[in-house]
């Protein structure tokens, strides 16, 4: 059964936060532009606000955990963003950025919460649309999506109302599964495992993604720690891609068949910023 994959992974910056970041810095106006931006991320949308930024001649601070990847954290600081640590288990990340909004007069640039960043995300249905017809592939009816925060997942919901949507989350951080499932918001519960899928570690989504998921009957599923290595080392063996933990998610679904392909089945993966050593150990092990 083919199955189309949509392989962010070769964005400038390694992964799709770039649509979004793009497209809501591209709508400040010049005096905006000046007074800059903030935004908090483990790394992927980090990286996309600091390429947009840089392009745009905007000053950009970006609220990154302190256990953030290396790989991440270095490419942000190199696209010329200041970065402000932080503890991922006693701060909160918003209320920071949120004061450093406030005090700078910048514009807060949320990672998903945010109706440019949903669109902006959303072109990656519009696109993986256009590029089935080109390539005489079937419809993206049924898409499976890694999912944080939602807004890639809302994004590509609104651009292909009449597909199938399934979100994947590691086990233990499946708010958004959870949360469909109840039909109101629950969080991530107490002392969640720990998960190598950095850029899908949201304590809780938003209302704003949430109500675009729900509202379409979106589906979501959890995958283990092994299952995601084992997409990577699939990726890599057989896509020759290398996807990062989080990247990988949607993929792991699918190949432990907790999902069955059929036609028209497309699976975004959605970033390749992996740590170089973390990452060979999932090439060189079978567990």
């Amino acid at each position: 059964m083919p199955v189309a994959f949509k392989a962010e992974m070769l964005q400038p910056v390694g992964a799709f936060k770039i649509r979004g970041a793009w497209h809501r810095l591209t709508a400040l106006d010049a005096g905006t532009r000046e007074k800059g931006v903030v935004a908090f991320s483990s790394g992927n949308h980090a990286q996309g606000v600091a390429w947009a930024a840089k392009r745009l001649g905007i000053p950009a601070v970006i609220v990154m955990p302190a256990d953030a990847p290396k790989v991440k954290l270095d490419a942000t600081l190199a696209l010329g963003a200041e970065v402000v640590k932080y503890d991922r288990k006693t701060e909160s990340r918003e209320k920071i950025a949120a004061h450093l909004a406030h005090a700078r007069g910048a514009t807060l640039v949320p990672s998903f919460d945010d109706a440019w960043i949903i669109e902006g995300q959303g072109s990656i249905g519009i696109e993986a649309m256009t590029q089935s017809v080109e390539m005489k592939l079937p419809d993206p009816v049924h898409v499976i999506v890694p999912c944080g925060g939602g807004g890639l997942a809302a994004g590509i919901t609104l651009a292909l109302p009449e597909s199938e949507i399934t979100v994947v989350e590691p086990e233990g951080w499946d708010d958004m599964r959870r949360s469909l499932e109840a039909g109101w918001i629950e969080p991530v519960g107490e002392n969640p495992p720990p998960t190598a899928c950095d850029a899908l570690q949201t304590p809780l989504v938003s209302p704003l993604t949430f109500d675009v998921l729900s509202r379409r009957g979106v589906t979501g599923l959890a995958v283990t720690e092994f299952e995601i290595r084992e997409a990577q080392r699939w990726a890599a063996r057989t896509l020759k891609l290398v996807v990062e933990p989080g990247g990988a998610a949607a993929l792991a679904a699918l190949l432990a068949r907790k999902i069955e392909a059929r036609p028209g089945t497309l699976v975004v993966l959605s970033g390749g910023n992996v740590d170089p050593d973390a990452y060979a150990q999932v090439l060189n092990s079978k567990d």
